[in-house]
C-alpha cells in the first residue's frame, strides 16, 4: 500500500469482487452516500455489504453525508433549514455519532454542493462542531469540496466552500479535481493536469497540504462530435470500456502531453465521429507525482466501482 491515505468512494451496489480487488489499495472506503431531513433525521444507507469486508481488510470506514431527500434527490434547501434550526443541526450531529457507532466506522465525508455563499459559514460551523464531537472519540471528519482556484470564485458550485474555513474545521479536505470535462460539457479530459496543478496550488494557501486529498477520477467519457451545447450528452465510460473500445474500432490511443491524458477518436457505424478521454496508468502516474510533489496528504478516488490496473 501506498505511504499516503487513499479513500475510495462507493455504492453498496458495488459487486463484491470489484470491492475484494480495491480493499488492498485503500487507506478509507467511503459510502455514498447518508441523506437527511429537515429536522436532523439520517436517511439510513444500507451499506453493511461496505462495511463488514473493509473491517476485515483493516479498511476505515467513513458515511457521507449528503442533503438528498428521501427520494434520492439532491435539495440544498435541506441543509438551509438545519442551518437556520439549532435544534435540527444539533440532531443530525447527534445522529452522525449515533451511526458510526452503532455501525462500527470511523467517521464523516460531509459533501454539500451547490450552496449559496451566504451559507459558507454556517457549513463551516456544522463541520467544526461535528468534530468537536467526534474527534474526542477517535473519528475522522472530512469534507470534499469543489475545485477552487480563488476565494472568491463565482459559481454556485463553488461559492458555498470556504477552503480556509474548512482547513482549520476539518481533520482532512478532499478536493474534487476531477469533471472538468462531464456529460453535458464540451469534450476534454475530466482530469487535466494542469487544472489540478492550478486547483492544488491554491488550496494549499488556504489549507494546510497535510490536510488535503487530491481527487482521482476512475472514469471517462465519449462524446459524438460535433458537440451542441444544450444537447450533447456524453456518454459515461469506465477505463477498461474506454480502452476496449479503441480497440473494437482499431484506431490509436493518443496521449495529450499538456493535460496529461489519453484519448481517441473513432467513427461509429452510423457515419458519426467520436472522441474519448478516460485514464490510464500513464496519467495516474503523473497526476499521483503531484501528492510527493505538494506534500499532500493523499489521494481521494471518485470512484472505485470499477476495477482500475493502473496507477496504484
Amino acid at each position: 500500500m501506498a505511504e499516503y491515505i487513499i479513500n475510495g468512494y462507493a455504492y453498496p451496489s458495488i459487486s463484491p469482487a470489484t470491492l475484494q480487488w480495491w480493499l488492498p489499495r485503500l487507506t478509507w472506503l467511503s459510502s455514498f452516500s447518508y441523506g437527511f431531513t429537515e429536522t436532523g433525521e439520517l436517511i439510513n444507507l444500507e451499506d453493511y455489504n461496505l462495511i463488514e469486508p473493509a473491517k476485515a481488510a483493516g479498511v476505515k470506514t467513513l458515511m457521507v453525508l449528503t442533503p438528498m431527500n428521501e427520494s434520492g434527490m439532491f435539495d440544498d434547501a435541506i441543509a438551509i433549514e438545519v442551518f437556520n434550526n439549532p435544534e435540527a443541526e444539533a440532531n443530525l450531529i447527534n445522529n452522525i455519532e449515533e451511526n458510526i457507532r452503532v455501525k462500527g466506522m470511523d467517521g464523516v465525508d460531509f459533501d454539500f454542493e451547490y450552496l449559496s455563499a451566504e451559507y459558507a459559514d454556517n457549513y463551516v460551523e456544522l463541520v467544526a462542531r461535528t468534530r468537536e464531537r467526534l474527534g474526542p472519540r477517535g473519528h475522522l471528519t472530512t469534507v470534499a469540496l469543489a475545485p477552487k482556484t480563488s476565494v472568491d470564485q463565482p459559481g454556485l458550485l463553488y461559492q458555498g466552500h470556504d477552503y480556509a474555513g474548512m482547513g482549520q474545521a476539518v481533520d482532512y479536505c478532499l478536493l474534487m479535481t476531477y469533471e472538468w470535462g462531464y456529460t453535458f460539457g464540451p469534450p476534454m479530459p475530466v482530469s487535466p493536469i494542469n487544472n489540478v496543478r492550478s486547483v492544488i496550488e491554491f488550496g494549499i494557501t488556504q489549507i494546510p497540504a497535510s490536510k488535503i486529498l487530491m481527487g482521482m477520477s476512475n472514469y471517462g467519457y465519449d462524446w459524438a462530435l460535433p458537440f451542441i451545447r444544450g444537447e450533447s450528452r456524453a456518454e459515461k465510460l469506465s477505463n477498461y470500456e474506454a480502452e476496449a473500445r479503441a480497440a473494437y474500432y482499431g484506431v490509436p490511443v493518443q496521449y495529450d502531453e499538456v493535460a496529461q491524458a489519453p484519448f481517441f477518436t473513432y467513427t461509429s457505424p452510423d457515419g458519426i465521429e467520436h472522441i474519448v478521454w478516460f485514464e490510464n496508468e500513464q496519467s495516474w502516474t503523473a497526476r499521483l507525482a503531484l501528492v510527493e510533489e505538494y506534500g499532500l496528504a493523499g489521494i481521494s478516488i471518485w470512484n472505485i466501482m470499477n476495477i482500475f490496473y493502473g496507477g496504484i
